[in-house]
């Protein structure tokens, strides 16, 4: 008699970035594509645009007009602002437009007065209708900013995207029962009406998730950093229930405080390397950008300079990238609690420059202590910490940001009145415990995580969700992760 046994799994997002390698032709027509969902944005937030100053003037009109207050001028007058369900008409007419004036041989006209080929036809469309539903996104973020229902920095009014200078993108979806983005190899990767492109590396563990029936895609981003074209893959993917292995049952919680002089102090005493991504750079950036300085503006020098540039940030932006990841897969695969302090990092690389009345302090020593604050990427750590002690079955504890953890002793809980940054190691006046400042604030966060109540909430960057986490003196508010518990599925 055999018996069934049940495993619990749970269904993620994710996305699977690959590198492409497409051939001369091939990018050609990835930055066309890119340049229609950039034309779909500009057409949709232009249209926004000018309802929105159409509502402005019969605002104006009322208040001078009609006698009424603004606020009740505001609520009375609607004039609706349209979005892509509303552009479906158009878009429809100018593809076949576009699509008429190819059969034709023709030239269509351009905003700018030149003549153009037509070329929108031979676009996805869900390429199109992907830059039409960015400013949607970028309009309802400026609408929850304003009226105060969107935490976080305040969201500009919101503009159009220059060729050259926004990032070149599109995203693709397609119908998940007759998929039409899929791997035909391990190093080809199928895209609806544009075709099959090299991949640079391989997808094998992807192919075999896919097969395997564990996988399935949703959509595909193609965007373009430096001079490497990426296909990020969106899928929804089922996973084991996260679970504690006895190693890091038995290795219990670390503390981690997060520094510029060092990435990462543990409270078991380990120090990780700041390895100063941006310093690594700065000689050949500089030499770069002095020569970009002195060269001709059009000219084909300046161009290979302005290219040379782009790679280096983009090698800059990479590295630190694997950084980030190899610190935080070493942090959730060894052990179940993690303890970091809720940084405000906005806050801590403000400039210091001043007003012109207050004239600010060291604004030159500020500015290079925010470079390298921005340099360890402290809040990407911390993004990629709350969804990966997820998926690997650890936890997350976000610790008080005033929380005295610098100054606490860790050892008899006696607080210092001052602590200077140039003192890099604590001495205890109470009962004379010297340590490293660093190793000591993570042996504190590690205790202020023990007695956290257990939860599989984290707060999130936005500091919005319901629920609350005590540590220290004051309370947090908590949000579930993303990749949260979505269903649950028995497979026997």
């Amino acid at each position: 008699m055999s018996t069934l046994t049940a495993t619990a799994t749970t269904v993620i997002h994710r996305a699977y970035r690959l590198t492409l390698d497409p051939s001369p032709q091939q990018a050609e027509q990835l930055s066309q594509w890119a340049g229609a969902a950039r034309y779909m944005y500009n057409h949709a937030i232009g249209a926004k645009r000018s309802s929105h100053r159409l509502w402005l003037q019969e605002v104006a009109f009322a208040t001078y007009e009609q006698a009424l207050t603004e606020v009740q001028a505001r609520t009375a007058i609607k004039i609706p602002i349209p979005s892509t369900p509303d552009f479906n008409a158009w878009l429809t007419t100018i593809r076949n437009t576009h699509r008429d004036a190819a059969g034709n041989g023709s030239l269509l006209p351009g905003r700018d007065g030149r003549e153009h080929e037509p070329w929108i036809h031979a676009v996805n469309r869900s390429a199109l209708v992907g830059g039409m539903r960015q400013a949607d996104e970028a309009w309802k973020n400026w609408i929850a900013s304003i009226q105060q229902t969107r935490t976080g920095r305040r969201v500009g009014y919101p503009r159009f995207k220059k060729r050259g200078v926004a990032k070149d993108s599109f995203t693709i979806t397609h119908n998940r029962k007759s998929p039409g983005i899929r791997l035909t190899t391990t190093r080809r990767l199928r895209i609806p009406t544009f075709g099959e492109v090299r991949i640079h590396d391989h997808a094998r563990r992807l192919q075999r998730k896919i097969r395997a029936g564990s996988v399935e895609v949703t959509s595909v981003t193609v965007n373009r950093r430096g001079h490497r074209w990426y296909a990020s893959l969106t899928v929804e993917e089922t996973i084991p229930m996260p679970r504690l292995s006895k190693r890091k049952r038995a290795a219990g919680i670390v503390g981690v405080d997060l520094g510029v002089k060092v990435t990462a102090a543990l409270s078991t005493g380990d120090l990780i390397p700041n390895p100063r991504i941006k310093a690594l750079h700065a000689k050949k950036l500089a030499h770069l950008q002095t020569a970009l300085a002195r060269s001709k503006k059009g000219s084909r020098n300046r161009a290979q300079l302005v290219g040379k540039i782009g790679r280096l940030a983009h090698l800059e932006v990479r590295q630190r990238e694997g950084y980030a990841h190899d610190l935080t897969n070493r942090l959730v695969n060894t052990w179940a609690i993690i303890g970091i302090e809720d940084l405000n990092v906005a806050g801590m690389t403000r400039s210091s420059r001043g007003t012109v009345e207050k004239l600010g302090k060291n604004v030159h020593a500020k500015a290079g202590l925010n470079r390298s604050i921005l340099d360890v990427a402290p809040a990407r750590i911390r993004r990629l910490l709350t969804y990966k002690t997820f998926w690997a079955g650890s936890q997350l504890i976000v610790i008080n940001q005033w929380a005295p953890t610098s100054k606490t002793c860790s050892t008899c809980g006696a607080v210092k009145a001052k602590l200077a940054l140039a003192e890099r190691t604590f001495e205890c006046q109470v009962c004379g415990f010297v340590l490293d400042r660093d190793v000591n604030a993570a042996r504190n966060i590690a205790a202020l995580a023990a007695v956290a109540p257990s939860t599989e909430e984290t707060q999130n960057a936005r500091r919005a969700a319901p629920g609350k986490l005590v540590t220290g003196t004051d309370e947090h508010r908590v949000a579930m992760k993303r990749e949260g518990l979505q269903r649950v599925i028995f497979a026997q």
